[in-house]
């Protein structure tokens, strides 16, 4: 019987692209969004997942529709740009929720699950983000490391029960979420928008060039392989040589 994997933040970008990389190598996938796209990828579930009844029901949702659950990928996200003295209170605490909080919740719940599966991995999506900062990102990078020090512990508790727990950190990927940015990060640094790409976004990389989602997924689908057995504890860093500085 084929492995099953929850992957949320599935309906376009980088989820997407690990939804249909994992359905291409066999998984039973649940695609999970706030709206969920019924012609992407994977079997589509609709949840909120800012809340714990949306992270509990779509660990609950992947159980009963395949009986099992393999891997966990936390990847919903958004991003917000603004400097710390204006950053909106409302939107810390949404990023907090989503890119923090709800990789805890959908580990605690799958936990049994995972155990179960006598070969349980979580993947969190976090970002190069949480290896550095950049200004004007003070939810986004915060939540990002914090996520990091979720998938140590992670690894150490599951080290015993069958589970392995790690991250992908990848710098900057063509997807929506990034596209979406530009304007205001055009706003905060004072320059037009097309200079954005140059002269904030790629100028900490060696490696002038965004990443495709594939190759995020490609890293995923790594790491839940054989071939990323050794991993846990760890991310898997694929910034272009940003952090090499």
């Amino acid at each position: 019987m084929s492995e099953v994997a929850l992957v949320t933040g599935a309906a376009g970008g980088i989820g997407r692209a690990i939804a249909g990389r994992l359905v291409g190598d066999g998984w039973r996938v649940l695609a999970v969004d706030l709206a969920p796209d019924a012609d992407g990828p994977g079997d589509p579930f609709g949840a909120d997942l800012t809340t714990r009844e949306g992270n509990r029901s779509a660990v609950d949702a992947a159980v009963e529709r395949f009986g099992r659950l393999d891997a966990v990928i936390p990847n919903a996200g958004f991003q917000h740009v603004s400097s710390v003295e204006e950053f909106d209170e409302d939107r810390w605490d949404a990023l907090v929720a989503l890119l923090l909080t709800s990789p805890f919740l959908l580990s605690r719940y799958a936990w049994p699950v995972l155990r179960a599966s006598g070969n349980g991995r979580i993947v969190v999506l976090a970002s190069v983000h949480g290896l550095v900062a950049s200004p004007f990102k003070a939810g986004y990078v915060s939540a990002k490391h914090g996520v990091l020090g979720l998938v140590k512990t992670l690894a150490l508790e599951g080290a015993s029960q069958g589970i392995r727990a790690s991250a992908v950190c990848p710098g900057y990927v063509r997807t929506p979420l990034v596209e979406a940015q530009v304007a205001d990060q055009a706003r905060v640094h004072g320059i037009p928008e097309d200079r954005v790409f140059e002269e904030v976004l790629l100028a900490p990389q060696a490696l002038k060039r965004m990443l495709d989602p594939s190759e995020v997924a490609d890293a995923v689908a790594f790491l839940l392989g054989p071939s990323g057995s050794a991993f846990t504890g760890a991310p898997l860093v694929m910034d272009g040589g940003w952090t090499a500085r």
